[in-house]
């Protein structure tokens, strides 16, 4: 793994870590001010770290107390100043809104980033659910 694969899993850990803590200033500090994040929920397409933020805070509502996050299958890709990676997320906790006791779902992630002079920092994020539309079930398994 080169110097710069390990930068960047160092900083999707920390992302993780502040999902989980619902720690926002954590969390926005890793994005670029000019982020282009693609979503699951509407409006689905959020520009900018202030949309970002908002998105953020909408889903850390969600929950009642912390979010279990888990990343799975994450592969990095990266040179000196621009990298992208792709992983699954297990997105678990007890919902605020219906009381119900826990919510296990599956998503899938895609993260570019850029260093900039002194960090990196993630550019543009897509969400997506990896479901068979057929039966609504989870497809984690991506081979043909």
């Amino acid at each position: 793994m080169s110097n710069a694969e390990h930068e960047v899993g160092a900083l999707l850990e920390s992302r993780e870590q502040a999902c989980r803590d619902k720690d926002i200033e954590r969390l926005m500090s890793l994005y670029s001010p000019d982020i282009i994040y693609f979503d699951v929920v509407p409006p689905l397409h959020f520009s900018g770290s202030d949309a970002v933020r908002k998105n953020f805070l909408r889903w850390f509502d969600e929950y009642d107390g912390p979010i279990g996050l888990e990343t799975h299958q994450l592969k990095v890709a990266a040179s000196d100043n621009v990298a992208i990676a792709h992983m699954l997320h297990l997105d678990t906790g007890a919902m605020q809104e219906d009381g119900s006791p826990s919510r296990s779902l599956w998503l899938r992630s895609t993260v570019c980033l850029e260093r900039t002079d002194t960090q990196w920092l993630i550019t543009h994020e897509h969400i997506s659910l990896p479901v068979a539309l057929d039966t609504m079930q989870a497809v984690l398994d991506a081979t043909p």
